[in-house]
């Protein structure tokens, strides 16, 4: 069973840290409506001050903080401190328009390593690991978070970065790597060609994976844990936040353990911004509480899941997110239908004899919205009869019909066909001029 790293905060009585976050929600209240002319602005407005905020049942009383908020106030005008006092930025590349940037404190970047340790401790990783980060370095928080928590841990941390599969393939398998770091796409796609190069993954001394910064499905862990005979965790991270270490699973793998000493969860009603209870689905909101070079109060996400507060299995008390279940703002509406893709994507995973790799591409033709699902199949039924395709198929066409509502033209390709991601996975193409 993995090591708890800190159980002093991991296990800590509900209500001591109900305490504790109300403390710090209010210190960081008060610095952040001193500091940042934005959000003394909302709260203004709201008709809200500082010394409002007495304790945790006010947090729903503070004004929403978006996405756009830091694209407006590119680069530094979120910035709580002055910026002689930010040892770092990360950040992430928008589809459009500027990067948003995130300004760490050097203290910032202390929580930030410690609470990827506590996610790495969760899943295995202590002096004797050898950890192989795919993740790529840069802006992007994954591999350099990654890389802090692992050799915080004291763990020898291989800084592969991305790319280059046969070179990670060879250092994974001479230098004995026993943890992977990188996404559920890459680790797939890294599996595959393990076995297309003939290595038996028994030959390697892996034994667990952090698999994050995009959506996967339990279908996709089995696969990989197939493939690679690890066993694969999942976490949780956003740049605006603190990069990966947000939230984490232990070995239960019934959801991730939030932070909550330094981050506070909510569920909201997207449409309403009502807080919800426990157990229901909503929209995902954080705020930091520790975080000093650019706090985040109610955060959107803008990622639909529950969260959960029994206790664990694993004795941590921290509240569990459930994986995410699709988003706000990422939806597509086809002839008038909210789709996520997330919906395509478990009927998918709920389908025998289909890979996890597809393809959504939406259209119009003749001012009608078309919606293609291509889809990879296994060798198996490949070669198999062309009954058994075609059956497949129309399987898949009735789900898409009943689950999401609308009709969709499936299409199943060859294996090893579709494209493989060494990053995020793009599953979708929209060539609609919207």
């Amino acid at each position: 069973m993995a090591k708890i790293r800190d159980p002093r905060f991991e296990c800590m009585d509900r209500e001591e840290l109900r305490k504790l976050q109300g403390e710090r929600l209010v210190s960081t209240v008060k610095h952040e409506y001193e500091n940042v002319a934005l959000y003394r602005q909302r709260m203004d407005e709201k008709g809200i001050k500082p010394e409002d905020i007495r304790g945790l049942d006010d947090l729903r009383y503070l004004p929403f903080m978006e996405k756009t908020d830091l694209r407006d106030t590119f680069p530094y005008g979120l910035f709580a401190v002055p910026t002689k006092d930010i040892v770092r930025i990360q950040g992430s590349s928008g589809t459009t328009g500027k990067p948003i940037v995130s300004g760490y404190t050097a203290g910032d970047i202390d929580i930030w390593t410690e609470m990827m340790a506590r996610t790495m401790t969760a899943e295995g990783v202590d002096e004797n690991s050898v950890v192989q980060v795919c993740y790529g370095y840069g802006l992007f928080t994954g591999g350099l978070g990654a890389h802090q928590g692992a050799t915080k841990l004291g763990a020898l941390t291989i800084p592969m970065s991305s790319g280059n599969t046969q070179r990670q393939i060879m250092m994974m398998h001479d230098l004995g790597v026993t943890h992977l770091c990188c996404t559920p796409s890459y680790a797939l796609y890294l599996g595959e060609s393990i076995r297309e190069a003939g290595i038996d993954p028994k030959e390697m001394k892996l034994k667990n994976g952090s698999f994050g910064a995009e959506p996967w499905t339990e279908e996709m862990r089995v696969r990989i844990e197939e493939l690679l005979g690890i066993n694969a965790y999942d976490i949780y991270g956003l740049t605006e936040i603190a990069g990966p270490g947000v939230s984490y699973e232990c070995e239960a793998k019934r959801g991730m353990h939030v932070n909550e000493d330094h981050v506070i969860p909510e569920i909201i009603n997207p449409i309403t911004g009502e807080q919800l209870p426990y157990g229901e689905k909503g929209e995902l909101v954080f705020t930091t509480i520790t975080k000093r070079g650019m706090p985040m109060l109610r955060y959107r996400t803008h990622d639909i899941c529950r969260l959960h507060d029994e206790k664990c299995d694993c004795g941590r008390t921290f509240v569990r997110m459930e994986r995410l279940m699709g988003r706000t703002d990422d939806m597509l509406i086809i002839r008038g239908v909210n789709v996520f893709p997330s919906q395509i994507e478990g009927i998918l995973a709920g389908t025998q004899d289909v890979m996890p790799h597809y393809m959504l591409i939406v259209d119009r033709v003749n001012s009608q919205d078309t919606l293609e699902v291509q889809v990879e199949v296994t060798d198996a039924i490949f070669t198999d009869s062309l009954g058994r395709l075609e059956a497949t198929k129309r399987y898949i066409g009735e789900q898409i019909k009943s689950v999401v509502g609308i009709k969709a033209t499936v299409n199943l390709v060859a294996p090893h066909t579709m494209p493989r991601s060494e990053g995020k996975a793009k599953h979708i193409i929209d060539r609609r001029k919207l």
